[in-house]
This record gives C-alpha cells, sequence and structure tokens, in this order.
C-alpha cells in the first residue's frame, strides 16, 4: 500500500496567483518601509522649511563641531526629504531600484540628523530610530519576493 504525501504547490501553481505567506510578509514590510520613509520625509521637507525660515524656532549649540547655519541645515533637511518622498512612492509601486534608493536616502537622514543634533535633540533621535526602522525592512525584505504575482 502506497501512502501520498501533499506536496508544496510548484512554481507554477504560484505563479498563477497565489501569493506564499513569505510574499505576503515582504510585500507588507515593504509596504511599512514606504509609508514610513513617506512620513520620514514629509517630516523632514516641514524641518527644512521651519529652518529655513524661522532660526529662532532651534537652540543654538556655540561651540558643536559639526556646526552649520540654520539655514544650511535647513536646506539639507528640505532635500533629504524630497527624495524620501519620492523614493517613497517607488516603494510603495514596488519599484526594484526604490529598496536600495530607499535604505541610503534613510542612511543620510541618519547621518543629517545625527549631525543636527545639538539643535534639535529629541526630534533627531525620533527620526534616527524612524530611519533605522526604514533600513531594517527594506533589508529583511529578499529581491524577488516583493515583486507582485498577476
Amino acid at each position: 500500500m502506497a501512502a501520498t504525501h501533499p506536496t508544496r504547490p510548484s512554481r507554477t501553481t504560484r505563479a498563477a496567483g497565489q501569493r506564499t505567506a513569505k510574499q505576503a510578509w515582504a510585500g507588507g514590510l515593504t509596504a511599512f518601509a514606504g509609508v514610513m520613509l513617506l512620513l520620514a520625509g514629509l517630516l523632514g521637507v516641514f524641518r527644512g522649511i521651519m529652518a529655513i525660515a524661522h532660526d529662532n524656532v532651534f537652540v543654538t549649540t556655540p561651540n558643536y563641531v559639526f556646526k552649520f547655519d540654520l539655514t544650511s541645515w535647513g536646506w539639507i533637511h528640505l532635500v533629504l526629504g524630497a527624495l524620501a518622498v519620492v523614493v517613497s512612492f517607488g516603494l510603495v509601486r514596488p519599484a526594484p531600484w526604490a529598496r536600495v534608493a530607499g535604505v541610503g536616502i534613510a542612511g543620510l537622514v541618519i547621518i543629517a540628523n545625527f549631525l543636527s543634533l545639538p539643535y534639535y535633540p529629541v526630534w533627531s533621535v525620533v527620526m534616527i530610530a524612524m530611519s533605522g526602522f526604514i533600513i531594517w525592512a527594506l533589508c529583511v525584505v529578499q529581491g524577488e519576493e516583493t515583486t507582485m504575482s498577476p
């Protein structure tokens, strides 16, 4: 008497419309990273506008090694925020280039917030943590798992 064992669905069956749990998890992480990057980008844009328009909102530190004019920091945060918003739309779609660009932008946001830490300390720490979660979510996902099957 021969026993039959259940088999895993073949690739053709999965390609026909069934997504594995791993693919669903990866798609969820990519969507999470896209939304978080969109929020981080918008908040960076607002922080940049605030630093450009009203310098008196920020604390000034007289003896800081990485001292820039607050208007310069405003432009840096504004540009990084705008790039983050553009990349976040690529992550939601999901475009292949967006994962690499998302990790790069989130890394630059971490560096910029670290360097501007004395000017707005609590907010900089929050943005560093948020960008860390974005990098984690984008690096955990494998390349083929993020593509949606028809």
